[in-house]
């Protein structure tokens, strides 16, 4: 059983939800992220969600984007990324580290070695945005042979055919993109998302989390209702934003977030 599939299995014998965070790495400079990976993991988090800075971040709205090019200044890339997971790793065997990005920084290292250099850092799960399964082929017979789950976006328009086609290519969780815009846009439809998992369970037995549009406490629990587990990302790269000039205080408001997230989603 994966690290993914254990840890939702857990989650779900004891009625609790995954927290998902996720940051950009090398964000809003390399030496940052290995601690804040670290904290967010004390503060509640069941899987860390790490973003590969990319140059065109298409589908991310300008929180993220501004995220990405802040990383890309300090020349954080896909190796550099592996290599904070790989340190990561060190001391903590437990939590599920999933990379997200885009398929041009895994297409230019080559899809066979992306995969072995995944494996070797003890990646659980890769979310291309970029990559459909109907394209995907070849990237997710190197992951799944190495027991890294690819994991696919459902959007709110998908079919039953396009859930049951990410479904059978997909494993770990699958991801709800519960707006229509790109992360950090606009606000939930509690009726609409309900309505959405409701048809995607139907056609699925995997793990459903759900992002975009998560952006406090209140938030997190109304979608933990939901769903299997909790997406935020921009909510907590805002935090960065607001505290270049001091890392520590960043990490503090995104600490505070997380903790507050987890108790409304436990009680």
């Amino acid at each position: 059983m994966s690290r993914l599939a254990a840890t939702f299995e857990a989650l779900a014998k004891t009625g609790r939800k995954a927290l998902i965070p996720f940051i950009t790495a090398g964000d809003p400079r390399p030496d940052f992220t290995l601690p804040m990976m670290h904290a967010m993991v004390e503060a509640g988090a069941d899987v860390i969600e790490l973003g590969i800075p990319f140059s065109d971040p298409m589908a991310d709205g300008p929180v993220i984007q501004r995220a990405s090019e802040r990383a890309l200044e300090h020349k954080m890339s896909l190796r550099r990324t592996l290599a904070i997971v790989t340190e990561f790793r060190k001391t903590n065997q437990q939590t599920p580290v999933v990379l997200m990005g885009y398929v041009n920084p895994i297409e230019a290292m080559g899809y066979e070695d992306f995969a072995n250099a995944a494996q070797r850092a003890d990646i659980d799960g890769v979310l291309t945005v970029d990559l459909p399964p109907e394209e995907a082929g070849d990237c997710v017979s190197l992951l799944k042979a190495r027991d890294i789950d690819p994991i696919f976006l459902l959007a709110p328009n998908s079919t039953d055919e396009r859930i049951k086609s990410m479904d059978t290519a997909g494993s770990g969780y699958l991801y709800y993109v519960s707006l229509k815009g790109v992360t950090g846009a606009g606000h939930l439809n509690v009726a609409d998302v309900e309505a959405k998992l409701n048809q995607i369970k139907a056609n699925t037995a995997l793990p459903v989390a759900i992002g975009f549009g998560v952006k406090d406490a209140q938030t997190a629990k109304t979608v933990a209702d939901l769903g299997d587990g909790v997406v935020v990302g921009s909510a907590l790269i805002s935090k960065i934003e607001a505290n270049l000039d001091d890392l520590d205080a960043a990490k503090k408001a995104i600490v505070d977030l997380l903790v507050a997230m987890r108790q409304a989603m436990d009680n």
